[in-house]
């Protein structure tokens, strides 16, 4: 062991926690938490292995500190985040960046010297009245070429609790490998809590050390600022995949039956609260993750792994008639930690959407409620925060899929990029070509802004592979990145987009929510051709006959024409002043290659060539089969 922290270690530790850390045979992870041992000067420590005690002590020191609180159905609590703590903070997210550093717009980012030395400065003896935890975990299958270990320190019995629902426990694993310093490292305190929840709001802090894969996060209890492993850990990851050829993304990981049930498994990237959740958990098909997906090249394959085994998502509008499955799993035993919705005076948990009738009464993020409470500003408040949350295990769910644990990955047959717009894109299209798919899909993603981040919503943004706000290399680094990921294999997967809210004129959507089913079945019968398509201007879309008996057999549901030609006219000038928003982004940047240019100018002259011929809202009878 490291010599520098043994006799504080030993100090600070009890015996049995103090041999858990000697177990481990590593000098680095000595120093590591013997250093923010010694910082944060906690009044305990405890190490949590992947024990089942462990995991018991964790749950039951969370209700103990009034942290979570016990629902009426067994193993189900809920957790408040203070009022002004319910999203992730973005502006308050910083690289540790060196002074030397050539920096990029898209970077939010300090002087690295600068930022070290102010949260080390705040984490001067926060723990002084607090139990330290030391949690090891595996970002992906345990003992797979694409597991990353981590370790998460934390004062929050709620954030490690979150974490054990959500990751593999990687204890056994350190043991085993020996893994020397080539792990990830997280440091995280609520800081004073008052009414249970963070006070110092104002000092909130988030900060990412790409240099030793280190992240600090203060005075903050939200998970997505606070569950080190989730999108702090995916910053991390980005980094790694670019230096070693792989690729770390904002993607779901599902399964897709064909008529015979042979499966083919899709990934898919789509910012918050635009239906990646809901497609991931389509009754039917199968689940293997629903947020963050590793994926590389094995003989020739793209595979792909969960790096979780659990879902942290957002329960708004969750209810039995569209999403039966997780409906159905968290409304049975089982452990469920629920985040921000409304507990009423049984202790039923009620959440915007769950159901028409809304309880009279009960506690919520802001404290006892009752229709009509207003805020400090006279703002009206809602039952259930419209970014409340549910974490909950993949097991806990009928459709797992089977190779959730499979150390090898699944092979991956196409990639699914979807955002909310209103205006341009059709529900469904096929790129045609990798490259085209990953420039003007991919990396031309742009979505309109929702409650789950911090500011206005209803804006539309750019938001390149849905990963832009978790981008730890340059955006051009980036899209290259993916572009030769793709160039590696002889068949790239096939590459999608989907939209579930494009509107008419007057503002009605054009699908209903289980539309999506339909437009996922589309795409596994596409990358195996088993269907023909139409060409258009900017991709492959589906034939009405086709989809015709989509919707019958899959839906039992009549699909009209005119719904068809509605849905999928092209709309030109959209499209056009969607490209040219695009051009004027990547041409800020150094690093974006020419043929991203070549791609979009490609595809600008094809939709100018159609609107001379056909106009400018063109209907899908006018395009010819492939």
């Amino acid at each position: 062991m490291s010599k520098k922290y043994i006799d504080l270690l030993g100090n600070k530790l009890d015996k049995e926690n103090f041999n858990k850390i000697k177990a481990l045979d590593n000098p680095y992870i000595v120093d590591f938490v013997g250093e923010y041992i010694e910082l944060c000067n906690p009044r305990s420590v405890f190490v949590r292995t992947g024990s089942l005690e462990d995991a018991r002590y964790i749950r039951e020191k969370a209700l103990a500190l009034g942290e979570e609180m016990k629902l009426d159905i067994e193993g189900h609590t809920v957790h408040f985040d203070g009022y002004f703590d319910q999203a992730r903070d973005k502006n308050n997210t910083k690289y540790l960046v060196p002074a030397d550093s050539k920096g990029t717009y898209y970077l939010n980012s300090i002087d690295r010297d600068k930022g070290i030395n102010e949260v080390r400065n705040n984490l001067k003896d926060i723990m002084a009245d607090k139990e330290m935890l030391i949690c090891f975990f595996s970002l992906g299958p345990v003992e797979s070429p694409f597991s990353i270990l981590a370790v998460q320190i934390t004062d929050s019995f709620y954030v490690a609790h979150s974490e054990d629902i959500l990751y593999r426990p990687g204890y056994e694993q350190f043991k085993k490998t020996k893994v020397g310093k080539d792990f990830f490292k997280f440091i995280h305190s609520a800081g004073v809590l008052e009414d249970k929840v963070s006070k110092n709001i104002d000092k909130r802090k988030v900060y990412i050390d790409l240099n030793t894969n280190l992240v600090y996060s203060i005075n903050t209890q939200y998970a997505g600022n606070t569950v080190g492993l989730k999108k702090l850990a995916l910053r991390l990851a980005i980094k790694k995949a670019y230096s070693e050829g792989w690729l770390a993304e904002h993607m779901f990981l599902m399964g897709v039956t064909d008529k015979n049930n042979e499966k083919a498994y899709f990934c898919g990237a789509y910012p918050s609260m635009c239906g990646k959740t809901s497609t991931a958990m389509i009754s039917g098909e199968s689940i293997v993750g629903d947020d963050i997906a590793y994926l590389k090249v094995i003989d020739g394959q793209v595979r792909a792994v969960n790096v979780e085994r659990g879902i942290f998502g957002i329960i708004k509008d969750v209810n039995p008639e569209d999403d039966s499955i997780l409906f159905n799993a968290l409304s049975n035993k089982g452990e469920v930690i629920f985040s921000n919705i409304l507990a009423d005076e049984n202790k039923v948990p009620f959440w915007i959407g769950k159901s028409k009738k809304t309880p009279l009464r009960g506690v919520n993020f802001f404290g006892p409620w009752f229709p009509g409470k207003t805020d400090h500003q006279g703002q009206e408040i809602p039952p259930s925060h419209k970014n409340a949350r549910y974490t909950i295990g993949l097991e806990s769910l009928e459709n797992v899929d089977p190779n959730l644990e499979d150390h090898r990955g699944v092979v991956v047959k196409g990639l699914v990029y979807g955002g909310r717009d209103s205006d341009t894109s059709v529900p469904v299209e096929q790129a045609f070509s990798w490259q085209q798919g990953i420039i003007t899909k991919a990396a031309s993603l742009e979505s309109e802004t929702t409650a789950a981040t911090l500011g206005q919503e209803g804006v539309r943004v750019f938001n390149p592979m849905s990963n832009m706000d978790f981008l730890s290399i340059p955006l051009g680094e980036y899209v290259k990145m993916n572009i030769e990921f793709g160039r590696k294999l002889k068949e790239a997967p096939a590459v999608f987009s989907v939209n579930y809210f494009l509107r008419n004129k007057e503002g009605r959507f054009l699908n209903s929510i289980q539309d999506k089913h339909i437009w996922l079945k589309w795409m596994r019968l596409r990358v195996d051709k088993q269907l023909k398509a139409l060409v258009t201007p900017t991709g492959l879309i589906p034939k009405y006959s086709d989809l015709k008996v989509l919707f019958k057999e899959v839906l039992n549901k009549d699909y009209l024409c005119q719904d068809y030609v509605e849905q999928f006219t092209l709309r030109i000038p959209e499209n056009l002043a969607k490209i040219e928003r695009i051009e004027n982004i990547y041409k800020g940047l150094e690093d974006t290659p020419l043929y991203l240019f070549e791609e979009l100018s490609a595809q600008k002259k094809r939709l100018k060539d159609c609107q001379q011929s056909y106009g400018s809202y063109v209907s899908p009878d006018k395009y010819k089969e492939e």
